[in-house]
């Protein structure tokens, strides 16, 4: 049995987002369109950590442009991009976790149909 060479993930991407992009592909094929989602998950992925980190140990509440406390901007844009990810994610429309047990010993490519189904049957 020929194994499915997997997409190299994007030049740039950290090790969670490779990490994403690795484990997605090895459970699911996709096409062209999905990969270009999925690029751009990987690169959420990465953005979503560089803001904790930054976020990590700052306060939450700052001083805003008339001196008045407002929730940290950071806070604010973690939040928009958890956002983004949960949606680039859903418009993959994998299936859900739960469901992987009914797709074990299936090969990849009877994974990519199944998955490319129920994405049919959902719209």
């Amino acid at each position: 049995m020929a194994t499915q060479s997997i997409a190299p993930a994007p030049k740039g991407l950290g090790m969670e987002a490779r990490r994403l992009w690795r484990d997605t592909l090895k459970e699911f094929q996709l096409g062209p369109a999905e990969l270009r989602l999925m690029e751009d998950a990987c690169r959420e992925v990465d953005l979503i950590e560089r803001l904790e980190s930054e976020l990590d140990g700052a306060d939450l509440v700052v001083r805003g442009s008339q001196g008045q406390p407002v929730a940290n901007p950071l806070a604010q844009e973690l939040r928009l991009h958890r956002g983004v990810l949960r949606q680039l994610l859903g418009a993959l429309r994998l299936p859900e976790e739960g469901d992987a047990d009914s797709w074990s010993g299936l090969s990849t490519s009877e994974r990519g149909r199944r998955a490319a189904m129920a994405r049919w049957r959902k719209q």
